[in-house]
């Protein structure tokens, strides 16, 4: 990884305690403002030195579409409720971030999702958890993944995957497996559950 320039470095360090803060990233004229840049678009130029040397990546069409790299990420996005047909990282979805820590699985650990309803309780997965979902996990049957069906996220257990039929099954009695056929439903594994936290009400 390249190293950065004086301001380069004072940019990152914005975003990072911008984050820290708020939750998320600042958008252009906030970094602008701070720094006494003239206007946005050198705050633009900059961030795109940025990602080029790998510190963070750019989000097309979002303000505040800054996301740090894995290497400079101390915080994990929690995901509340997920808008429709947007991507679940959207700074929309974002309700919080919580410190990565150095001693679980979270390096693993690409978001949190706050859990909605009580489709998995017989797995011990009760509304408002939160679960830790890794994108670089590949989903294998057995496991418990987070799917878009169609625009709308659900956590589920897979029963099968294959390109004629996909099976997602709920933990719960009361409820009864999701067939999908991928040639006429949209879906899409978003990632797989590595973990779990139960915040204390």
């Amino acid at each position: 990884m390249k190293t950065l320039t004086k301001r380069q470095e004072e940019i990152l360090n914005l975003i990072k305690s911008h984050i820290s803060d708020f939750g998320f990233p600042p958008t252009r004229a906030d970094i602008a403002r701070t720094l006494g840049f003239k206007s946005p678009n050198a705050a633009e130029q900059h961030l795109r030195a940025i990602e080029k040397k790998g510190f963070i990546s750019i989000l097309s069409g979002a303000s505040r579409g800054i996301v740090l790299s894995n290497a400079q990420n101390d915080e994990i996005p929690v995901i509340g409720l997920v808008a429709a047909g947007g991507p679940i990282l959207a700074e929309e979805n974002v309700e919080k971030t919580i410190p990565r820590s150095k001693n679980l699985l979270s390096s693993e650990i690409d978001f949190y999702l706050r859990v909605k309803g009580d489709s998995m309780v017989d797995v011990g997965i009760f509304e408002e958890d939160l679960i830790g979902v890794s994108k670089k996990t590949n989903p294998k049957t057995g496991s418990i993944v987070v799917a878009r069906i169609n625009n709308e996220v659900t956590v589920k257990t897979l029963i099968e995957l294959n390109q004629s039929k996909v099976v997602l099954r709920p933990e719960n009695q009361n409820y009864s497996d999701i067939e999908i056929n991928p040639s006429v439903d949209e879906l899409v594994i978003e990632g797989s559950c590595v973990a779990l936290i139960r915040e204390s009400i």
